[in-house]
């Protein structure tokens, strides 16, 4: 899907080395995609793009974050996200788009469009359990209160064991 010229590069007119491009994405830039998984973010994105005299070389990177529903509570909450993405773009007859890493494009194009690279790496960053630290906070301490009973409840069943089989027990750590 076609988002804004904005993703798009024209690698023709760059010279051959490093070129840095910054990017910062809002909900707008996931209303293009029609991805409602969250209600807002605010992500910064970097690409250095390599240019070779045969191909091209892009390192993505992005670290924000994006509002959405705890899993737990049901409340919103701003959950960090980054991540990066690696591409290759090499030249050939056709359009192959097949393998994540590999990008062919033919060799009359002279831009590349980066908007759906930029999209999938940050959806797929976005983990599937959402948990706010609060909600994660209590949920430790109920562990460790579950934990502290259970400990407790141990040493209650040690001092009721029997006195012969306790008798039988001491023989066996005396050797």
């Amino acid at each position: 899907m076609k988002v804004t010229n904005e993703y798009l590069i024209p690698y023709v007119g760059l010279k051959v080395g490093k070129h840095q491009f910054e990017y910062q994405i809002s909900k707008a830039f996931f209303d293009h995609f029609e991805y409602d998984e969250f209600e807002s973010s605010d992500i910064k994105v970097s690409l250095v793009l390599e240019k070779q005299s045969t191909m091209l070389e892009l390192n993505f990177k992005h670290k924000g974050t994006v509002n959405v529903l705890c899993d737990v509570t049901g409340e919103p909450f701003d959950l960090p996200v980054k991540g990066k993405l690696k591409l290759i773009v090499r030249f050939g007859d056709t359009y192959n788009d097949e393998n994540e890493e590999l990008l062919i494009l033919p060799f009359g194009e002279h831009q590349i469009d980066i908007a759906q690279y930029i999209y999938e790496m940050i959806a797929l960053s976005i983990p599937l359990k959402r948990v706010s630290p609060e909600a994660e906070q209590s949920e430790w301490e109920e562990f460790e209160e579950t934990e502290v009973s259970q400990e407790e409840e141990q040493e209650i069943k040690e001092e009721e064991i029997d006195p012969r089989w306790a008798a039988l027990k001491k023989l066996l750590t005396d050797k």
